[in-house]
């Protein structure tokens, strides 16, 4: 086979990447290739949550790597009892699967809930049901399970029992469920979904519902878990609306890829000896960082901090809202999972923003997501709103040209 031109890459062609590459990164802030600082409202997307290069990870990565890195899931593995110890100790749940990433958790979390009811001689029971706008991973019954058609088209029929319903209609909810329902899963607040958020009432609601119907609740709290909406976990907002199920990752490893598949002892009694498996989920490596990563975002003094930042920035981007009626239309999210619907282009005030050395991320509903570290300082949430608003000026200019 010939090779491709010297100017063309030979990565797949599925990312549309800006033009800008990092070489270094320091808590809230990257440091491109050129040398230029910008203050990171991306974070990985809600990943690096205790900020770039956090010394506590850094320390447990160097240590871990020094002893051990693979054994396979054919041994045990102490560090994964760790981990799991702290994740139940501080949920709901009773047993955790590891995973490599938030895609992985949501198959296991599928798989878990339909064996559940074939175990229990009702393999008819299969229905997952969700909602638009939602995102739940890019493998091929995470994309059926998402609420974003355009991730299915090229890749064959959708797969059978997977049903879509309007964000937050509890009346279509109710009258879906039925004898061939096996879960219902929901992003407590949608991340790509454009920052939209149940409220503590529809939570419980939703639980009620699935306990009525017999039917699993599964949560994925990938994006808004750990921290990032001012409570370890979004559903703690709502008591009485606990899951039976939970898909976590991204922030459970501090950057170093970490998921983990949560759940009650009763909903995963059908996930026995040989009916689930990983190769690299929960190797050593990454269970030391989990470890590390988990103790610090369990902290009160940081979930403290999320809620006075997260309402710092609210505040201030409401004033923008009321100074750019023009360009912003909406403040919506909770905690440090922000959305801001625009009404310009968000593709093009992503591009206006990086000009300002600011990083923030797309979403749907024309939205702009800020998730910046959890341990965003106030002086640098001063400096976020400074950039976000020259870049608001920014648009308007454009707009008026």
């Amino acid at each position: 086979m010939p090779s491709a031109p010297s100017d063309q890459s030979h990565l797949m062609g599925v990312y549309s990447r800006a033009n800008l590459a990092f070489e270094r990164g320091e808590g809230a802030w990257l440091i491109s290739t050129g040398g230029e600082r910008y203050l990171d409202a991306v974070a990985g997307i809600a990943v690096n949550a205790l900020g770039h290069a956090n010394p506590v990870l850094v320390a447990a990565l160097k240590a871990q790597a020094d002893k051990l890195w693979h054994v396979s899931n054919i041994f045990k593995i102490p560090e994964q009892e760790a981990l799991a110890d702290r994740l139940t100790s501080a949920t709901f749940a009773d047993v955790v699967f590891f995973t490599n990433s938030g895609t992985e958790a949501v198959e296991c979390a599928l798989k878990t809930a339909r064996k559940y009811f074939a175990a229990k001689g009702q393999p008819e029971r299969i229905d997952i049901i969700g909602f638009d706008g939602s995102f739940h991973g890019r493998t091929y019954a995470a994309v059926n399970a998402s609420g974003n058609p355009s991730y299915l088209e090229g890749f064959g029929p959708r797969l059978p029992g997977y049903i879509q319903l309007p964000f937050g209609d509890m009346e279509a909810l109710k009258a879906a469920l039925g004898p061939t329902s096996c879960a219902v899963i929901i992003e407590p607040v949608q991340g790509e979904g454009g920052a939209r958020v149940l409220s503590e009432t529809q939570l419980r609601e939703m639980r009620a519902l699935c306990d009525a119907a017999g039917a699993l609740l599964i949560y994925d709290e990938i994006q808004c878990g750990l921290g990032r909406t001012g409570k370890l976990f979004a559903y703690e907002w709502a008591p009485g609306a606990e899951p039976d199920i939970m898909c976590v990752a991204k922030a459970l490893g501090g950057g170093f890829p970490v998921g983990a598949c949560l759940a009650t002892r009763e909903a995963a009694s059908g996930m026995v000896f040989g009916t689930h498996g990983s190769t690299y989920g929960g190797n050593p490596l990454a269970m030391a960082v989990g470890c590390a990563a988990f103790d610090q975002l369990n902290d009160p003094a940081l979930l403290d901090h999320v809620k006075s930042v997260a309402g710092y920035l609210t505040q201030q981007l409401s004033g923008l809202r009321d100074r750019y009626p023009d360009v912003i239309d909406d403040i919506r999210g909770k905690g440090l999972l922000i959305g801001v619907k625009i009404k310009p282009n968000n593709r093009e005030f992503m591009q206006m923003a990086r000009d300002e050395h600011l990083l923030i991320a797309g979403g749907g509903d024309n939205c702009v997501r800020l998730l910046p570290p959890l341990n965003l300082t106030l002086g640098e949430a001063r400096e976020l709103i400074t950039r976000f608003e020259a870049t608001c000026l920014r648009a308007r200019t454009a707009a008026a040209s």
